[in-house]
């Protein structure tokens, strides 16, 4: 073989080599556990995942093929194959079913006093603060040496705690106990250093669950008081595995995989996909099953995909799903036109040397132009908004902030921006490069006519500051996601509300805006502000309860939720209107009232199976839950109605009655007396309306049946109701949902 025929066939197989690995992708893939005669042939569980691998594959590859190999949350491995090599690995003996890889993305102070804890008293008191209990977040990373995670007052981490620190020795305390890096992307951080918070939503997530507290909090001098986490003395454990926006399943599922076994009691997730799917074809559903089953809470964010029907994800019944509301405490920017007219809208930058004189007034949208509208990058050119107040759209795929960029980019002095249609009056305050303000969609619709009813419209910018006080709150946020559950439409979803918007918490780095702050907190918006919020919730109940489950810890947030707001009327959403079931779930978390519900609807582990089984999931999909090998033929499956859930979603034709369980974790002698609200056009039909216990830990049953009557409003899809028991000490509130079919 000649010199040139050597170097050509070289080139020729290298770029072969190298278009395969390029057209790899990475898969999810299931396989059935090896038996304990293969085990003991075999090194490890790795070398029995390496099995599964094509032999010509298995060596001289530059970098490994498997990724991840999993050990508690499915039984199987992530690794890059190229489609001829998964038909190899499929023809192999155990194989179960693989999957390409998904991504999955990040969902997005004075909280701890809007949820009524206090440092004398109630629950933080009675739970020492969430002491003892180790919460695990998959996020970010997180920025160690921020004061939120002081270990000072805090004791060593429970012996029962497995987990390792990969900062440098020193870096990690008492209360950031462990540290983990799940990340694969080439331009990540390596070596110690990986696991640093650089986008922040790790950082402000983990102080948010349980952060210490920090005095002389505020946010570009707005928001001051002391920061907390909901479970200060609670124990962090952080394991990154998002970089930027980009979460891969497969870190996350290594991540749970690791949590569960370093010894957590909570894992906090404000992550999600981009839409729902059956929960075997879910990561988080079938990596938290595996949580669930060793006693971990898991707590999710439900989606920033709201305010449409159906929007919502994490929505396993496993899981608690929390959707986002707001809180009393606004950062006001009032826009103040020519006309005297004033609506209070939202802003985080605040300058303070901006002199309130009235400015031309202009629509962004007025050229005609339909991105000129949103204000988008570069859609303002040729037309003169030179120190004038701009009017720019809420939406249309551009950024809040980035639209003030393009305003100051072509001279404009000040900017409104004005909600659409779908966000109401759901309001964000954020850091904007220029005076600004967000105002609601009909103070935007009124602005437009003053500006079209004059020749020279003009106005300004009030800044306000801090104000508490919002008689509406809590209101569900717009861009919390809603229900109905579509994976599985009988079990109500969301679970719970909590606080999301403007929520102050830990921020890695000084603030990037002109003011040049030193700040090193933020504010933000999202259901993954308000998930860690229930998480630190679920430690504090934790700590009060440690013999209590995850699914009893669930019961107990969910039925004792408040759904009236601070006007003492219902919760309202964006549109000002009562919220609908599909918003709020149970309602809006309490958590005092949880720490003493009464009675706790529990689930065991084992209950989920006939669950599942009644979803038409076949034994594969299931087995692919549970970790282990099922026979749905040999389950009396149930419909999902007559899962033991503390909530109740039924989708009615024909009669139905379900059969519900309660504990009794109150006084050992109380009597309980049924109340329902039934929904619109619904009998609801409770046997036996009063239970009576004896002792603590008693279960007692009843019947729930369910029929449709005439009401007058026979075109309705869905009606909303509940039902509740009540002792002369607690109020047990269970929401009814029917969906009319």
């Amino acid at each position: 073989m000649n010199c040139f025929v050597f170097i050509l066939l070289t080139f020729v197989l290298s770029f072969h080599n190298h278009f395969a690995r390029s057209s790899s992708k990475t898969y999810i893939v299931h396989v059935k556990g090896p038996q304990d005669r293969i085990l003991a042939e075999l090194d490890d569980l790795e070398s029995w995942y390496h099995s599964f691998l094509p032999p010509t594959i298995m060596s001289s590859e530059e970098q490994p093929r498997i990724i991840y190999s999993y050990r508690h949350v499915i039984s199987g491995f992530s690794a890059r194959l190229t489609e001829q090599e998964l038909r190899e690995v499929e023809k192999k003996d155990g194989f179960i079913y693989a999957r390409p890889e998904m991504m999955l993305h990040p969902q997005t102070t004075h909280t701890p006093q809007v949820l009524g804890l206090q440092q004398q008293t109630g629950l933080w008191k009675e739970s020492n603060f969430g002491k003892g209990v180790i919460v695990g977040v998959l996020d970010t990373g997180i920025m160690p040496d921020h004061p939120s995670f002081s270990d000072a007052g805090m004791p060593p981490p429970p012996p029962r705690w497995r987990g390792r620190c990969e900062f440098q020795a020193t870096t990690c305390n008492n209360k950031l106990i462990g540290a983990r890096y799940f990340v694969r992307a080439v331009n990540a951080r390596k070596g110690a250093d990986a696991i640093i918070d650089e986008d922040g939503h790790g950082t402000h997530t983990a102080s948010t669950a349980a952060g210490a507290f920090v005095d002389n909090a505020e946010v570009l001098g707005n928001a001051k008081g002391t920061a907390a986490g909901i479970a200060p003395h609670a124990h962090l454990a952080i394991y990154k595995v998002c970089l930027g926006e980009e979460c891969p399943e497969g870190s996350v599922l290594a991540a749970l995989d690791a949590a569960v076994e370093d010894g957590v009691d909570v894992i906090s997730i404000s992550l999600g996909l981009g839409r729902s799917h059956p929960f075997f074809y879910d990561t988080i559903a079938i990596g938290t099953f595996a949580a669930m089953q060793k006693g971990i809470f898991v707590s999710c964010s439900a989606g920033n995909s709201g305010p449409f029907p159906g929007s919502l994800v994490n929505g396993a019944p496993w899981i608690l799903s929390v959707g986002a509301s707001n809180i009393d405490r606004s950062i006001v920017a009032t826009a103040k036109l020519g006309n005297g007219q004033e609506f209070d809208g939202e802003s985080l930058f605040q300058p303070s040397n901006y002199t309130p004189t009235l400015l031309p007034l202009a629509y962004a949208g007025n050229n005609g132009k339909p991105e000129a509208a949103f204000c988008a990058r570069g859609s303002l050119n040729y037309i003169d908004f030179s120190g004038k107040v701009v009017l720019c759209e809420r939406g249309g795929g551009t950024g809040r902030t980035s639209k003030g960029e393009e305003v100051k980019r072509v001279g404009g002095a000040a900017m409104i921006i004005m909600n659409d249609e779908s966000n109401g009056y759901s309001l964000s305050a954020d850091v904007h490069v220029l005076p600004a303000t967000h105002v609601s969609y009909d103070a935007g619709l009124k602005i437009i006519a003053y500006i079209n009813s004059t020749e020279t419209p003009t106005a300004t910018i009030l800044f306000k500051g801090t104000v508490i006080g919002n008689s509406l709150s809590p209101a569900v946020s717009s861009f919390s996601s809603r229900g109905p559950n579509l994976p599985s439409p009988g079990i109500l979803k969301p679970d719970i509300i909590g606080p999301g918007v403007n929520i102050l918490a830990a921020w890695p780095f000084p603030l990037n805006n002109h003011t040049d702050s030193k700040s090193t907190f933020n504010i933000l918006s999202g259901t993954s502000m308000s998930c860690p919020h229930l998480s630190g919730v679920a430690a504090l109940l934790k700590s009060s309860h440690p013999d209590w489950s995850p699914a009893a810890i669930k019961s107990a947030i969910m039925t004792s939720a408040d759904i009236i707001n601070s006007e003492q009327k219902l919760i309202v959403d964006e549109t000002l209107q009562p919220a609908d079931i599909f918003a709020t779930g149970s309602g809006h978390v309490n958590p005092s009232r949880a720490n003493d519900p009464g009675l706790v609807y529990d689930i065991t582990p084992d209950d989920y199976i006939p669950y599942l089984c009644g979803l038409g999931y076949g034994d594969t999909e299931v087995g692919i839950i549970a970790h282990k090998t099922i026979m749905c033929s040999g389950i009396s499956s149930i419909p999902e109605g007559e899962l033991n859930y503390p909530s109740f979603s039924v989708v009615l034709g024909s009669p139905q009655t379900f059969t519900r369980t309660v504990t009794n974790v109150g006084a050992a002698n109380s009597s309980y007396v049924v109340q329902v609200t039934a929904p619109e056009g619904v009998n609801v039909k409770v046997q036996p309306d009063i239970l009576n216990f004896s002792e603590a830990n008693q279960k007692e049953a009843y019947s729930v049946s369910f029929s449709r009557i005439e009401s007058g409003n026979e075109t309705a899809e869905y009606a909303q109701g509940f039902l509740q028991w009540v002792s002369v000490k607690h109020t047990v509130r269970s929401p009814i949902l029917v969906i009319f079919v």
